[in-house]
C-alpha cells in the first residue's frame, strides 16, 4: 500500500499545488494541445465495446492490490469497497464482475496506459473499467486515450487520535509542535507536515511504511495522533481511537474526488458506468456500501 500512496500523492501534489496558483489565471484546458490518440490494437478493441460485454457475460475490473479498505485480497478472493462498487456497476449493467488486482506503477499516467488504453509491456491485459481514479480536469485533458467519469466519492485529509490524549479539544496540525504523530512515509499528510511553516514540526512525525501500521502505533500508544486519508483512518479504528477532518490551513490538496477510468473509444460504455454510479448514488446503495464498512460516504455534486 505504500508504493500506492506514494504514486497517488505525487499525482495530487503535481496536479493540485500547480491548480493553487494557476487556476485563477487560466480556463480549464485553456493552454493544451490535443494528443494524437492512438488507433486502437488487435489486444485492446476485444470485449471493449458495451454490446461485448452484454453479449460474453462478464465484465472486468482493474483495482489497486494491497489497498484497504479499497481494494486488497481476503482468503484468495478480492475485497473493499471498490470491489463492491464493481459488482454494483456489473448489477447494473445484467452482467459478471471480474476483478484483477493490479501493483501501482510510478505514475498514474502509467497505470492508466498499462490497464486501460494500451496494456502492460509483460503481462496481463487492459480492463474495461479501472477503479479508483483520482480525478483532476487538467489532467483529463492531458490524457486523452481515457475517459474520466463516474465520480463516487470526495476523499479529504483527517486526523484520528487518542481520546485519552486529546479528551477536550481533538487535535490540529499546530498541536504537532509539541504532540507526536504518525503518518504513512511519503505520503500526502507526510508532505504537508513537513512543509508546515519553519519546518516545526518535523522531529515529531513518525513515519511508517504503511497508514494500517500508522494506525496500529496509535492503538498501541507509541504516537498521540495519525493523520492520512480518511477512510484509511476509519478502517484502523480501535478502542479509545477517534477521528476528525480539521481545517488544514495552507493546504491545496486537503480532498480530491475519486472515479472511474474506461478508454475514450468505448463511450456507450462510459455513459453506462457512469449511470449505475449515479443510480447508486441517488437511490442510497453507494451509503450502504460505505456504512457496511464503517466508513464516512461524502458524495461528490450530482450532476
Amino acid at each position: 500500500m505504500g508504493h500506492m500512496t506514494r504514486r497517488l500523492t505525487g499525482h495530487l501534489l503535481s496536479l493540485l499545488c500547480v491548480c493553487a496558483f494557476a487556476q485563477a489565471a487560466a480556463a480549464r484546458c485553456e493552454d493544451h494541445v490535443p494528443q494524437a490518440r492512438p488507433q486502437n490494437t488487435a489486444r485492446d478493441v476485444v470485449g471493449q465495446d458495451l454490446d461485448t460485454i452484454q453479449e460474453r457475460g462478464y465484465i472486468t475490473f482493474a483495482a489497486y492490490e494491497d489497498f484497504p479498505p479499497w481494494s486488497y485480497e481476503e482468503g484468495g478472493k478480492p475485497v473493499g469497497v471498490d470491489i463492491e462498487i464493481g459488482r454494483l456497476i456489473a448489477g447494473d449493467l445484467g452482467v459478471e464482475a471480474r476483478f484483477n488486482l493490479v501493483a501501482p506503477g510510478e505514475t498514474l499516467e502509467a497505470d492508466l496506459r498499462n490497464w486501460i488504453w494500451k496494456g502492460p509491456v509483460v503481462g496481463g491485459a487492459v480492463a474495461n473499467v479501472m477503479l479508483h481514479v483520482p480525478y483532476d480536469s487538467e489532467f483529463a485533458c492531458r490524457v486523452e486515450q481515457v475517459v474520466f467519469t463516474g465520480q463516487y466519492h470526495v476523499e479529504e485529509i483527517a486526523i484520528a487520535y487518542r481520546k485519552d490524549a486529546y479528551p477536550e479539544d481533538p487535535p490540529v496540525p499546530a498541536y504537532f509542535r509539541f504532540d507526536t504523530v504518525a503518518v504513512e512515509n511519503d505520503s500526502i499528510a507526510d508532505f504537508y507536515l513537513s512543509a508546515f511553516p519553519g519546518g516545526q514540526l518535523g522531529h515529531n512525525v513518525s513515519r511508517l511504511p504503511t497508514m494500517a501500521q500508522a494506525m496500529q502505533a496509535l492503538a498501541d500508544g507509541e504516537t498521540m495522533a495519525a493523520m492520512g486519508p480518511l477512510a484509511q483512518l476509519e478502517a484502523g479504528l480501535q478502542d479509545g481511537l477517534a477521528v476528525h477532518t480539521p481545517p488544514l490551513p495552507g493546504f491545496a490538496v486537503g480532498n480530491w474526488t475519486a472515479g472511474v477510468a474506461v478508454h475514450f473509444g468505448y463511450r456507450p460504455l462510459a455513459y453506462a458506468v457512469e449511470d449505475a454510479i449515479y443510480a447508486a448514488i441517488s437511490d442510497g446503495r453507494m451509503a450502504a456500501i460505505f456504512a457496511a464498512h464503517g466508513l464516512s460516504f461524502r458524495p461528490p455534486e450530482l450532476r
